[in-house]
């Protein structure tokens, strides 16, 4: 079974990282590396500590034990407002204002660049026409939020964070709830960022098949452990989805990408 990986040159690195609820530890001397410039996956079964993680990487939990390094540099050296330039962040089913529009969104992005009090600037728009453009968003920027479907709204979320023009994305469960149709588009988008534009991306996802296909990296987690990290091809194997999920599976090329495709055998009476 592969060993979780280590990387010198990762962006977001954890040592020894223990994270907890209370008294509930969720996280325990977690060792794991994000590779910069790449689509990494999260993924697990339920309750393995994904959110948890991302969560943690993001600043947004204090861990109990443990660094959180960000490009070599612990995060808790940093301010609220220096982690925002460097991080943005797609939580789990985000709630924006009664009657507010997909400008109006987009446009909260650049707070972090911008000093209190301080006018609107050229540069302010342009970053926000370019995430509307990068999310095919424009058209629809003076809709309400309220009145998009739920892949418009995820993609207006996407706009939002990539006006704060920061080089990491993290995602939480970003196609939880959307259709097929909507998953792929925005699954694509993630992937055309990290391509064209040479963010780093992390997504936690449950399909496995899909962070096979889409993720330059994965990273398999179990009880609040890396239990392997790699590349799909050689993560996704019978042996460790057996460890991960205690589902007997084949695994085979996905006749469209070549990338591994779980086929879950089904349990026998």
């Amino acid at each position: 079974m592969s060993q979780p990986e280590r990387s010198g040159n990762a962006c977001l690195n954890t040592t020894d990282l223990v994270v907890a609820y209370g008294t509930t530890r969720v996280v325990e001397q977690l060792d794991l590396s994000v590779p910069s410039g790449k689509l990494t996956a999260f993924v697990g079964p339920n309750g393995s500590g994904k959110s948890t993680i991302l969560r943690a990487l993001a600043g947004l939990l204090a861990p109990t034990d443990g660094t959180i390094l960000l490009d070599g540099r612990s995060i808790d050296q940093l301010s609220t407002r220096a982690m925002a330039q460097r991080i943005g962040v797609l939580s789990q089913g985000p709630v924006a204002p009664q009657g507010l529009s997909v400008l109006d969104l987009v446009r909260q992005g650049r707070y972090p660049h911008r000093p209190l009090f301080s006018r609107w600037t050229e540069k302010d728009t342009a970053a926000c026409d370019e995430a509307l453009e990068q999310t095919g968003m424009t058209a629809l920027r003076e809709r309400r939020i309220d009145h998009l479907s739920g892949g418009q709204k995820q993609r207006a979320w996407i706009a939002m964070t990539l006006a704060q023009e920061t080089p990491v994305l993290l995602l939480d469960e970003p196609t939880t709830f959307l259709d097929l149709a909507h998953q792929i588009d925005l699954m694509e988008l993630a992937a055309n960022l990290v391509r064209n534009l040479n963010k780093t991306v992390v997504a936690v996802l449950h399909d496995l098949n899909q962070a096979a296909r889409y993720a330059d990296h994965m990273i398999m987690l179990k009880d609040g452990r890396v239990i392997a990290a790699g590349p799909p091809e050689e993560i996704v194997t019978a042996d460790i989805v057996r460890a991960v999920f205690q589902v007997d599976s084949m695994i085979i090329p996905d006749p469209v990408t070549q990338t591994p495709l779980c086929i879950p055998i089904p349990k026998r009476p």
